[in-house]
């Protein structure tokens, strides 16, 4: 009976597994119409080893996700020695038993309580084992079988991006690769084809194609052209079940770029440019700009532009603006409309970077002509040198000529021009020029010695329009001419020593010339005839430029002559020979025998930091000036203390009018009377202010008469002090008058003032004898019959 058993499970796993074909809508809890069983007998494996087939006996299978609402039946465990009557109990253990598998004990049915996902788990191993129920004891050894997910197809295809991005060169061959994508199912790839995935493009073509089963992405289209259309999207599908009908699918998105190439050459939007520059317009400045449209971009679009030829070659130069790609035209020379007034130019335009693939459209550069014209402006004019360099030779008379400045107005018109000197540039107003030939002469006399060069400014200006001016410099040197004598280099005051000896020599003289000489100052030198016969001294030239001064006699006593003084004439050697007589001073001076001095009557040499009886005799002197200023200072300062008060040559205390306060009109005469000035005897005590009303009268204090010598400066302090204690003062100011001339005087009062109160006439006739000084008050005040005699 064994054996036939085992004949039936051999065949069970040679058939096809109905299960796996079986619909999942025909999935039940029952069981298939050939039951899947596995026999627990400890000789089973032995008789699977021996058949050595390839498949394992102790296997289920079972599909995953499964629908249904009752438990999917997986299969059944049954024993040789199950008798039927219940004795056996048979235990599952092991992956998901009990939980995801559960079994019934009694019949040994399996069954799964869950959907199972094969992508989540594909295999789940179990171990089976029968017991006796009543003792507990296994009556067969455990066994172990598996339980395999079979797949179904419940997994799309997933690309590994959901964008992709690419880019390509334009104008690419067909069948260029672009990208490559990628997509992945989760379903097994060993079972059915589930996971058999196919590329196919959904949006994209004709430009592009892909390969269906590697997902290659290719250009499918010849000469692509970026500036056409530079952007493609091509949407690549990725289906599986190899593509047939009911398979699941995914898509993604390729965005696809093409690159730029150099396949465009640049072109002029006109042959011809025109431009107005001005003649003035400086140097390196921008006459224009021109620009080749190219429609490549970045560097297969920069553009040199370069002048290839026309009659204004050499006058103007064309850069590249790298920010723009335009050719700036700039002017290299100075422009003249007066010499030409029309340029033509022909510029080119080419491509800096060529792509040797693209040269069979033609040569990528383009050319056009440009036109300039030139515009005449108003020039100022324009001097024959940049610079003058003139000489004159020092003793040249006033206003002679020593150069002249040319200048002319460049405009066809040829404005007349005038000329000056910049006299910023000769304060000293040594030269001037002729405003109508440029001749500059000299005003002032000349002095090489003084001032070498002389550097002025012209300035050449149009008569028409003195705006329109231009300055040159002219560089004056003045030449020396022989006109200063040679001199000593310096003061010379020597000695020599009471006990020298005839023919030594005391000093050695040099000389110099402030006249420069072309071949080097010769200078001789002699004694004044003076002194050649009669000195004490003899003078030898030594044909250097230098002489020696040496003693004729032998001894000489300072007590006698303590002080020589040697005349010595020094001549040049130029045309005209100037000479100078100069001054040896020797003094005679104790010696030792060495001939080193000791003392000489000029205490000066022997103590040169002592002071000497003129320099005392001189300090005494300031001393005593300073004495006679200070008094006579003094003394001025108190002679000014009695000038009168009123200096003017016109006397006005005749008209003197108060305006400080209101007063009573015209018939308020008392708020001052002049007349107590010139009489102070006649002062009334009793007379009553009028300005003021006073509370209380106060009966006035009599003051002294003044006698007639009295000074004025004591009469000014008597009025002062009255007036500030006059109690009837008022409390505001008031004019109080104090000049009062004193009587006494020598020269007596030459004013009219008295004539109020004299009765009688003057006589002013002794004004006539006074001086031309005194003439006009003479004639003022002479006789009243004169100007009849007239």
């Amino acid at each position: 009976m064994r054996t036939c058993h085992c004949f039936w499970l051999l065949f069970w796993a040679t058939q096809p597994h109905q299960s796996f074909l079986t619909p999942l809508s025909r999935r039940t809890s029952g069981f298939p119409e050939k039951e899947k069983v596995l026999v627990l007998s400890g000789n089973s494996r032995q008789d699977l080893h021996r058949s050595k087939r390839s498949w394992m006996w102790n296997q289920f299978f079972l599909l995953e996700e499964y629908t249904g609402t009752d438990y999917q039946y997986v299969g059944k465990l049954h024993s040789d020695q199950d008798k039927g009557d219940g004795s056996l109990k048979y235990i599952l253990s092991g992956d998901g038993a009990g939980d995801l598998f559960i079994i019934n004990e009694n019949t040994g049915d399996i069954q799964a309580t869950k959907r199972l996902d094969r992508e989540e788990k594909p295999v789940y191993i179990l171990r089976a084992q029968a017991v006796n129920r009543r003792t507990g004891r296994p009556v067969e050894p455990e066994s172990e079988f598996i339980i395999k997910i079979h797949d179904i197809n419940d997994n799309e295809p997933m690309f590994t991006k959901d964008v992709y991005n690419a880019s390509i060169p334009e104008m690419s061959d067909v069948g260029t690769f672009v990208v490559q994508v990628t997509a992945t199912d989760a379903d097994d790839p060993t079972y059915g084809n589930s996971a058999k995935v196919v590329y196919s493009i959904l949006q994209g073509q004709p430009y592009f194609s892909v390969e269906s089963e590697t997902g290659i992405i290719k250009t499918a289209l010849l000469n692509m052209d970026r500036e056409n259309r530079e952007q493609y999207q091509v949407v690549i599908q990725a289906k599986d079940m190899g593509g047939q009908m009911g398979g699941l699918s995914g898509t993604t998105t390729v965005n696809i770029t093409l690159t730029d190439v150099n396949d465009n050459p640049p072109r002029f939007p006109q042959s011809t440019y025109q431009f107005r520059v001005p003649e003035s317009m400086p140097l390196d400045s921008p006459v224009g700009r021109i620009k080749a449209n190219d429609a490549d971009v970045d560097e297969n679009a920069e553009i040199e532009y370069s002048i290839t030829e026309g009659d204004g070659y050499d006058m103007f130069g064309i850069t590249t603006d790298k920010g723009t790609q335009e050719g700036i035209i700039t002017v290299k020379k100075a422009l003249d409309f007066e010499n030409k007034n029309l340029y033509i130019l022909k510029v080119e335009a080419a491509n800096t970077h060529v792509d040797p693939r693209f040269l069979y459209l033609g040569p990528f550069k383009d050319s056009a002509t440009v036109r300039i014209q030139v515009e005449d402006v108003d020039e100022p004019p324009v001097f024959s040198r940049p610079a003058y360099i003139m000489e004159v030779k020092e003793d040249v008379p006033i206003n002679s000529v020593i150069g002249t400045v040319t200048a002319q107005d460049p405009d066809a018109a040829r404005n007349p021009v005038k000329y000056s000197v910049d006299r910023h540039t000769d304060m000293d107003r040594v030269f001037n020029i002729n405003s109508g030939n440029g001749s500059i002469f000299t005003s002032k006399p000349l002095d090489r010695e003084t001032l070498l060069w002389h550097n002025i400014t012209v300035i050449a200006a149009e008569i028409n329009n003195p705006k329109q001016s231009s300055r040159v410099p002219v560089f004056i040197k003045v030449l020396d001419v022989n006109d200063n004598a040679p001199e000593f280099a310096m003061f010379y005051e020597t000695f020599v020593c009471e006990n020298a000896k005839a023919e030594q020599l005391i000093q050695t003289l040099s000389a110099v010339d402030k006249d420069d000489s072309y071949n080097g100052h010769q200078f001789s030198f002699s004694l004044a005839p003076e002194a050649a016969s009669s000195s004490n001294f003899t003078l030898q030239d030594n044909r250097d430029n230098t002489a020696g001064i040496f003693t004729r006699k032998t001894r000489y006593n300072r007590h006698e002559t303590s002080t020589y003084f040697l005349p010595v004439v020094i001549s040049d050697n130029d045309y005209p020979i100037q000479s100078s007589t100069e001054t040896v001073t020797i003094r005679v001076c104790a010696c030792d025998h060495r001939g080193k001095m000791l003392s000489c009557n000029a205490e000066a040499l022997i103590h040169p930091t002592g002071l000497s009886t003129g320099a005392l005799i001189a300090i005494l002197l300031c001393i005593i000036i300073l004495l006679v200023t200070v008094v006579l200072f003094a003394a001025l300062r108190r002679q000014r203390k009695k000038e009168p008060l009123i200096i003017s040559k016109e006397d006005i205390r005749d008209n003197i009018v108060s305006y400080n306060d209101e007063g009573g009109g015209e018939e308020d005469t008392q708020a001052f009377d002049i007349g107590t000035l010139r009489n102070p005897e006649a002062i009334d005590d009793n007379k009553l202010r009028r300005d003021i009303v006073p509370e209380t009268l106060f009966i006035p204090r009599r003051t002294a008469t003044a006698r007639d010598n009295t000074d004025v400066r004591d009469f000014i302090n008597q009025r002062l002090k009255e007036n500030d204690t006059d109690p009837t003062a008022p409390p505001y100011d008031s004019l109080a008058t104090y000049a009062y001339e004193g009587n006494g005087s020598v020269a007596e009062s030459l004013s009219s003032l008295e004539s109020v109160t004299t009765d009688g006439d003057q006589d002013y006739d002794y004004l006539s004898d006074w001086g031309p000084r005194f003439k006009k008050l003479a004639d003022m005040y002479g006789p009243m019959d004169s100007d009849k005699d007239s």
